[in-house]
């Protein structure tokens, strides 16, 4: 007996052994969670709620952490609900789901389809999980039940936050506004996953360095003179004003910034006129901006005022009445992942899913308000991890059709979720784990 004994205590010394043997715990553990997952799935997307709208995802959430022994605190910042575990000394680590859902009428065929409906703005909308959410909530929720039932193999302490109004990108700075990082444990590493249907399940995307684009709202309004449109001499058409400033922007980018650099210049809406023999006094524009550096969208903002006021200026305007350019105060930064983290994730998924199944993405310019979490005073490191959502089997289908699957915010979006949720719980415990690790 001590000579079994004494090889088992040489065995569990040994790194390699060692992980192997946990890998193995999680994948058990994981497989068992994920079939809770998935039911809490189901249910999370029959009953989809808007950005600041989450009052029963809210409680459901704040539920699934009392029942496994968090420290509770709802209502935090609005509807987010943050958690907090300390099992021993150690580091802590931060775990972000977000809850809110779309304004699309879903397309899925599934039998948990959502018919739900809601309120926005006063008009009556179809509400859908088109954006991976409630896959998102439920892999958070797996985990976090995972970890608590592996809980002898780390020591440390989780803070979770089930965030708020992500789609509106107002969630995240709603909790830190209210002190998130002053009221709860101060994180070493915060975690989060955004699924994606380009990648199959088994596989998750990651990189060092920019990940999601920092996103602004600009609304340019552009003044004239307005009249009779058959007398354009005696006017200053802002509509013409406005049609060049529209042209001019699109050299911001193909000729004032690097072209190393990425961002984008978008004129999503232009608003003007009433009648086709009227010449209005005004004309609005909405842009949509986005970048990766600071540097960058200040050179970007610079620029659109730069055009717009030529382009009034050579039409007559003036200069009291140049055109008016605000930027919205509603921002998302870019999501910026801690070089030094992503190898940490990187190693540990690695022993969960195989190095061939950790895929190297490239920067999107869509936009995520997991950035905000690093850009406080507190400089955590963050790490936001793509996690695949496609089976193999429909990839492979599609691909024979010349097809792609179906893109996020999509009313046909079709993860592969039992298989997503399992993977993303069995990667993000090992990360933990591995960060927490005794």
């Amino acid at each position: 007996m001590k000579i079994v004994l004494f090889i088992l205590s040489i065995c569990a010394g040994i790194p390699g052994i060692a992980q192997n043997s946990i890998s193995k715990k999680i994948k058990t553990a994981a497989e068992q969670q994920s079939v809770y997952a998935f039911e809490l799935c189901k249910h999370l997307h029959q009953n989809p709620e808007l950005s600041f709208q989450e009052f029963e995802t809210a409680k459901r959430m704040a539920a699934e952490l009392e029942s496994i022994g968090f420290e509770v605190t709802p209502n935090f910042g609005g509807n987010s609900v943050v958690g907090v575990l300390k099992n021993g000394e150690g580091p802590t680590v931060f775990l972000r789901t977000d809850m809110d859902a779309l304004p699309v009428k879903e397309a899925t065929g599934f039998a948990f389809a959502s018919t739900k409906t809601a309120d926005l703005n006063g008009d009556e909308v179809w509400v859908m999980h088109a954006c991976g959410h409630d896959i998102h909530m439920s892999t958070w929720t797996g985990t976090l039940r995972t970890l608590v039932q592996l809980k002898y193999e780390w020591t440390g302490t989780l803070v979770v936050i089930a965030q708020q109004a992500e789609e509106y990108s107002g969630g995240a700075g709603n909790a830190i506004d209210a002190g998130l990082f002053s009221t709860f444990p101060k994180p070493d590493y915060a975690l989060a996953y955004h699924i994606n249907p380009e990648l199959e399940t088994g596989q998750i995307g990651l990189r060092g360095g920019p990940v999601f684009a920092g996103v602004k709202t600009v609304e340019i309004t552009v003044y004239g003179v307005g009249g009779h449109g058959a007398y354009p001499q005696k006017c200053i058409d802002p509509i013409v004003i406005a049609s060049r400033i529209v042209t001019d922007l699109q050299t911001i980018v193909s000729r004032e910034l690097s072209p190393t650099e990425p961002a984008v210049v978008t004129v999503g809406s232009i608003h003007g006129g009433t009648r086709p023999n009227i010449i209005p006094n005004e004309v609005k524009l909405e842009l949509t901006l986005r970048y990766f550096s600071d540097e960058t969208i200040a050179k970007i903002i610079a620029s659109i005022k730069r055009i717009s006021n030529a382009a009034a200026s050579m039409a007559g305007m003036p200069d009291d009445k140049l055109p008016l350019v605000h930027v919205l105060p509603v921002e998302t930064p870019p999501v910026i992942n801690n070089a030094a983290l992503s190898e940490k994730v990187k190693h540990f998924a690695s022993d969960m899913i195989g190095v061939e199944n950790i895929v190297e993405t490239q920067p999107e310019m869509v936009g995520e308000d997991f950035g905000k979490y690093g850009r406080t005073p507190e400089n955590i490191p963050i790490c936001l991890i793509w996690l695949g959502s496609t089976s193999p089997d429909l990839m492979k289908q599609l691909e024979a059709e010349g097809k792609r699957p179906s893109p996020l915010h999509s009313p046909t979006l079709e993860p592969d979720y039992e298989n997503t949720i399992r993977t993303g719980i069995e990667v993000m415990t090992s990360n933990v784990i591995g960060l927490l690790k005794r």
